[in-house]
């Protein structure tokens, strides 16, 4: 069965599903012709009430579950007010404020990206996601210390003032003047190159023999970025907070849709290229149930946005993942303010 136009809808027709649409996603539950009826807009009978609701059920945008005589919006019925009838609710001068004062609080952009997470879920009420910066950030310096005991310590200072640094075990003890050698060589001729990079130029110099780096030095040099860039290559890419908001009460009701949904987030590689699909989208990206295979059984909504640096690039995604009666028209430009407010923090 197509779904019809909005056009296609007469006046009445449009206003019943209006209402119903937006009293499902404001207390959850199907609406009836009795609430309807007791709204002073409507200006019908609940008899000819219960015939519109009728109509919009053959049209397949709405449903009626066997343990209420209400309707409540099918997927295809939520897609079709979302596209063409929702009336968006701009945040506010104290929402904006709140949600800028939260992010640059934050400190590290590290921490900033968490608690993005945090502010998505408290916002809409269910689990805030962000796909972390896939651009890497250049390096600045590289250092090695010894730590005594066959350790030495890895730092990299990167152009944005992040530092990482990691531990290698060595074996055995090294010169003052290898360590020096090999920390110059990365600072010198690496500087201002990403990881990825520095680990194929310094592996193409080796390679050709144009390295003047001793044995010993080009070792450490081999083994300093490899660790680093193992453990860059592991770290999770999605950062998920407010799953518990998932378990309301009525969730509860039915727990199958929920557990699958749990499942679908443990799947983080999953969920992420799904947000990758909403990369490169120019405005915040809308799934709905099973329009995206991964919620197909849980019946779940995707609400995202990309955001971007202060040059304009799209570095990552944000969004929230819910049950599909989410405040579409509250979340979605949300979303959009945090997204630009987060852009502000990465350089």
């Amino acid at each position: 069965m197509s779904t019809p136009p909005i056009a296609e809808l007469t006046d009445r027709a449009r206003e019943i599903f209006r209402l119903v649409v937006e009293g499902y996603l404001d207390r959850g539950q199907p609406v009836g012709s009795k609430t309807l009826a007791s709204d002073s807009t409507v200006n019908l009978s609940p008899a000819s009430i219960r015939a519109v609701l009728s109509d919009l059920e053959a049209h397949g945008l709405l449903s009626a579950p066997h343990t209420s005589a209400g309707r409540m919006p099918t997927e295809s019925g939520l897609r079709l007010f979302v596209d063409g009838m929702m009336r968006v609710s701009e945040p506010n001068a104290e929402e904006r404020a709140a949600i800028e004062g939260r992010l640059s609080d934050s400190g590290p952009i590290e921490q900033a990206l968490e608690q993005t997470s945090a502010i998505l879920s408290d916002i809409s009420g269910a689990a805030g996601m962000v796909l972390v910066p896939t651009r890497e950030a250049k390096l600045a310096q590289f250092s090695l210390v010894n730590l005594g005991q066959g350790r030495v310590l890895a730092v990299l200072v990167s152009e944005d003032g992040s530092i990482e640094n990691r531990v290698i075990e060595l074996g055995g003890s090294l010169a003052p003047s290898v360590l020096e050698q090999a920390s110059n060589y990365i600072t010198a001729r690496l500087a201002g190159r990403t990881l990825a990079e520095a680990n194929a130029a310094i592996g193409a110099e080796i390679k050709s023999g144009k390295s003047q780096l001793d044995s010993a030095s080009r070792n450490l040099v081999e083994r300093g970025l490899a660790v680093l860039s193992e453990d860059a290559a592991q770290r999770p890419v999605l950062i998920v907070r407010g799953q518990a908001n998932l378990l309301d009460d009525a969730a509860m009701q039915d727990i199958e849709r929920v557990r699958s949904l749990i499942e679908d987030l443990e799947s983080k590689q999953s969920v992420a290229e799904l947000l990758e699909s909403a990369r490169e989208a120019e405005a915040t990206r809308i799934f709905i149930g099973s329009e995206n295979r991964l919620f197909a059984l849980s019946g779940s909504s995707v609400i995202a946005s990309p955001y971007r640096d202060r040059e304009g690039r799209v570095v990552g995604v944000l969004g929230v993942i819910g049950p599909t009666r989410l405040n579409y028209a509250r979340v979605i430009p949300m979303i959009d303010l945090t997204a630009r407010s987060l852009g502000k923090l990465i350089g």
